[in-house]
């Protein structure tokens, strides 16, 4: 397999292209709704910079010996990513087959604008692939207005990734509540005022989805009833304690960063306490390009007034381009890849997947306790959800900037309140 890297516009696009192996084979026994493949075509990936891509990269050539279909794989940023499908997709490109794309983020607005293939032809048509093994919450995100849109590959979970070493030399335990977290960050920063005690996302829109977790702790949430509630004193609390957490304790240029670069701090060894998303596991402890892989220590999200409320979501997804020309050789490999047989593969980097019968013992265990506390969204669940972003992530920065976080929440929750009122109608 040949692999070009290039870098455009700040963003990571990879391009693989892999050769042909065996014989052209047909839809026959369950190639899905389209008929015949044509293996002299080559089938066109479009992924995001994701843990799940890595992964699945280093076991995409035995699809093609499987089944001679070429691939060419591109993978994008999350913006470059969001700005490529705004266009090729409102221009019925035939130019990406396969996309990659987060269900909460793009779902209700792919298919308000018809972007997206209807799946449910392809899944009754293979009942052995089993649908029904995917988790119910992960099948039920992926599926509007009675049409399956897309297909779970990656799970996520909020967790706290820490040293244990910092915790250990602090002589206190692992904090059990938000309290608890400030006055171990706070003796961490004191004995070791070189590191970051704490570090998050801090770029406005990244920032949102790791900061659901504090925000529900808190007894926050996004909206209730279709009124913006980023105003309340609970919302205003969590964005004045996430936010003053990396003020005072997190790196310069906080943000400015999403998670690759404060992964990269915590790879280094700098970083104390880091709340992450669980897909982004394997990059704490990849041996490669971790310095502190053997003192990375995992645990629960803390608790606030309102409890420990993880969010629990299906993180990314994968379907097909209603304007694809190659959709059968396009759900041959979103067959293959979301297989029990690869999924377990993929988890075995690291990955949580969402099928119930591929996730290990211990792993399936955590995920059900966060399952049973946890919420099932980490930002607005609205059809603008890029713009609401950029609303609700507004007084995270003004509180790492030291702003007026009042005012700048009150101001949030005007703005957002617009675009309910908008898709209300």
């Amino acid at each position: 397999m040949n692999r070009k890297v290039i870098r455009a516009g700040g963003a990571l696009i990879a391009s693989a292209v892999l050769a042909a192996g065996l014989a052209a084979c047909s839809s026959g026994g369950g190639g899905g709704a389209e008929g015949e493949i044509d293996t002299s075509r080559t089938l066109n990936l479009t992924l995001a910079n994701h843990s799940w891509t890595t992964a699945m990269q280093d076991l995409v050539g035995g699809f093609t010996e499987e089944t001679g279909i070429k691939v060419d794989i591109n993978v994008y940023d999350d913006e470059q990513l969001a700005q490529l499908y705004n266009v090729k997709l409102n221009a019925a490109s035939d130019e990406i087959d396969v996309m990659m794309y987060r269900p909460l983020q793009d779902a209700q607005l792919f298919a308000k604008n018809n972007w997206l293939e209807d799946l449910t032809p392809y899944v009754d048509a293979n009942p052995d692939w089993n649908w029904e093994d995917f988790w119910q919450s992960a099948r039920e995100s992926l599926t509007i207005d009675d049409q399956i849109v897309g297909v779970p590959l990656a799970s996520e979970t909020a967790m706290m990734l820490y040293r244990t070493d910092l915790l250990e030399e602090t002589g206190m335990e692992y904090p059990k509540t938000f309290d608890d977290l400030k006055a171990v960050v706070e003796k961490i920063h004191e004995q070791h005022p070189d590191l970051f005690a704490f570090a998050g996302r801090g770029e406005r829109s990244a920032a949102v989805t790791q900061f659901s977790s504090f925000l529900y702790g808190f007894g926050g949430d996004w909206f209730e009833d279709g009124k913006a509630t980023v105003d309340s004193p609970e919302a205003k609390a969590a964005y004045e304690y996430y936010g003053g957490l990396i003020r005072d304790y997190g790196p310069p240029g906080a943000t400015d960063m999403n998670w690759p670069q404060v992964m990269g701090l915590l790879q280094q060894g700098l970083v104390a306490f880091y709340p992450e998303g669980s897909s982004n596991y394997a990059a704490a402890v990849d041996p490669e390009n971790s310095t502190v892989k053997d003192v990375i220590g995992v645990g629960p999200i803390p608790a606030g007034k309102a409890g420990s409320k993880p969010y629990n979501i299906t993180a990314m997804a994968v379907g097909i381009s209603s304007s694809s020309t190659n959709k059968a050789a396009a759900w041959e490999f979103i067959k293959w890849v979301t297989s029990e047989e690869t999924v377990l593969k993929i988890q075995q980097a690291d990955v949580p997947g969402a099928r119930t019968s591929a996730l290990p013992a211990d792993l399936l265990a955590t995920i059900q306790g966060n399952a049973e506390i946890g919420v099932g969204y980490d930002r607005p669940y609205v059809i603008n959800v890029a713009e609401a972003r950029q609303y609700v992530g507004d007084p995270i920065v003004a509180a790492i900037q030291g702003g007026d976080v009042d005012a700048a929440a009150d101001k949030s929750a005007r703005d957002f309140q617009e675009i309910l009122d908008h898709e209300a109608e």
